[in-house]
């Protein structure tokens, strides 16, 4: 009996996995019966590609048609076989080259007119395809420009069914895809995301005063520290959070291919591969689940991914539920986060910097020198206490951020600006270092380092007089052990900063108050 096969891509979290789409036509009463462990919208293609083959003037022979997803233990998920689906049936009836069909991955939705819709999730889509050995691809006009942003891979963009099948060989009448040039392509996935955002603009020049603050930034920059700004309102912590992208390294190839994949899987736009470090920042009203990821039928992912080799940036960190920031605690440790379902695992990147900010208090006045606070004692411990300790032992960077005074503002005035582009050179600088100094291991920034692998084979403890501050606070309990990694990786930092070759007791020194907070 005939059987046309081809090749389409099954995503779970950012993996995917290539499936063989098989169709068997056999002479019995009309059907098209889809098997191999398709979700709900997978299907409903039974109805779309029958509607589409007929409305785009290539209808499916009146007989029995099976298709088959193999593996068949691999869960499917989406609308985005449909374009397989449909040609491996035309190719099962003789009506396009099995051959061609056979040789190309298939990527695409098709509406009940023929059309065919852009789908989420193209590029890591692409990827796998890639990875498998797959070297062309047809996909969806609108999603064309995204899957070339594949290296080594020759992309097919169609707009209709009958234009895939007359390039896979099919004896139709061309003038049949004039009806879809002018046509819409409609709308692809629904995204809870509008457009991707990009880093805010501003410059660190901006920042008037505050300069302790600002070499806070410069560290968490140069080492990928995570960093806790507190501090009354007006003090500028939003303003310093949202230049930290600003002064970070742009990204290199595959990294910024990642970050376009999550941002695809999302159902973000793209319009061709950013350098520049992704910035999320998501509403205090957030769920666990928006944070890390989820979904009941396709597993997206959330905005700790989505910042994965950028910026995480929680302003009044306090109002978000402690539930929800104590998900974060797990991906600050591994750079990953995984998602289980009944029937999947879903793993996404975390490697992102995480900052927050915070308000001393509900009100904003405690521990100002001219300000009245209306919170009881029980209220402020509430409040800063939505932020755990397991949290916050795991921030490196912890700093009270003053308002500017009249006499701070005329200082201010005084020094030229240190800018973005300056602090940008700075961060390159202390990069490269850590860089060359880790050249052979897996990491290349002085926060990834393991403590253990610092303190034994990496041979990077600084120790006797160097460290003597850092050992009294670990004896007196005033530092937990991964605290003492942490202070020991922002000395490594500020070394690099200083291009010294290692810290000594001053470095140490001036970590372990970034640590404590002892700049307030």
């Amino acid at each position: 009996m005939p059987v046309g096969r081809t090749r389409s891509v099954a995503l779970i979290g950012l993996a995917g996995s290539v499936v063989e789409v098989e169709a068997d036509l056999a002479s019995q009463l009309p059907a098209l019966v889809i098997i191999g462990l398709p979700d709900a919208a997978l299907g409903e293609a039974r109805e779309r590609v029958r509607s589409a083959a007929t409305n785009a003037g290539c209808p499916l022979p009146p007989r029995r048609l099976t298709v088959n997803l193999s593996p068949a233990s691999l869960p499917k998920h989406g609308s985005g076989f449909d374009l397989a689906i449909a040609l491996a049936c035309l190719a099962a009836a003789g009506q396009v080259d099995p051959a061609s069909v056979a040789r190309i991955a298939h990527l695409g939705e098709l509406g009940l007119d023929g059309r065919v819709r852009p789908v989420a999730g193209i590029l890591p889509a692409v990827l796998a395809a890639s990875r498998a050995g797959h070297r062309t691809v047809m996909v969806p006009a609108a999603n064309a420009e995204e899957a070339a942003l594949v290296p080594g891979v020759e992309v097919i963009g169609v707009g209709s069914l009958v234009e895939a099948a007359i390039r896979h060989g099919g004896s139709f009448d061309p003038a049949l895809l004039a009806a879809f040039e002018s046509a819409d392509t409609g709308p692809g996935e629904p995204s809870a995301r509008p457009s991707p955002r990009s880093a805010p603009a501003g410059d660190l020049a901006d920042v008037t005063g505050n300069t302790e603050a600002v070499e806070a930034l410069l560290v968490a920059a140069a080492g990928g520290h995570h960093l806790f700004l507190e501090g009354p309102p007006g003090a500028g912590k939003t303003m310093l959070a949202s230049r930290l992208p600003g002064i970070l390294p742009d990204l290199d190839t595959e990294a910024a291919l990642e970050v376009a994949s999550l941002r695809s899987l999302a159902g973000d736009p793209l319009d061709g591969l950013d350098l520049r470090p992704p910035f999320e920042s998501p509403h205090h009203t957030a769920s666990a689940a928006a944070m890390v990821g989820g979904g009941s039928r396709i597993i997206r992912p959330g905005a700790a991914p989505r910042a994965s080799h950028g910026v995480l940036f929680l302003d009044e960190a306090p109002e978000f539920a402690a539930s929800v920031l104590d998900v974060l605690r797990q991906p600050l440790e591994s750079g990953t986060i995984s998602i289980h379902r009944a029937n999947a695992v879903a793993t996404f990147p975390a490697r992102f910097q995480l900052v927050l900010a915070a308000n001393p208090c509900p009100c904003g006045q405690h521990g100002l020198e001219h300000g009245e606070c209306s919170c009881a004692p029980v209220a402020r411990r509430r409040y800063l206490g939505r932020i755990s300790g397991p949290l916050l032992d795991r921030i490196d960077v912890q700093l009270w951020v003053p308002r500017i005074t009249a006499a701070g503002l005329r200082m201010a005035g005084e020094r030229p600006a240190f800018t973005s582009a300056e602090a940008k050179r700075r961060v390159a600088d202390a990069r490269g270092a850590a860089a060359e100094r880790l050249a052979g291991t897996p990491w290349r920034r002085n926060a990834e380092m393991p403590g253990p692998w610092l303190r034994g084979a990496g041979g990077l403890h600084p120790g006797g007089r160097a460290t003597a501050a850092l050992d009294r606070a670990l004896e007196r309990g005033t530092v937990t052990m991964r605290g003492y990694d942490r202070v020991l990786k922002v000395a490594w930092t500020l070394a690099d900063l200083d291009g010294a070759t290692a810290p000594d007791s001053g470095h140490v020194g001036q970590a372990l108050a970034l640590r404590k907070g002892m700049s307030r």
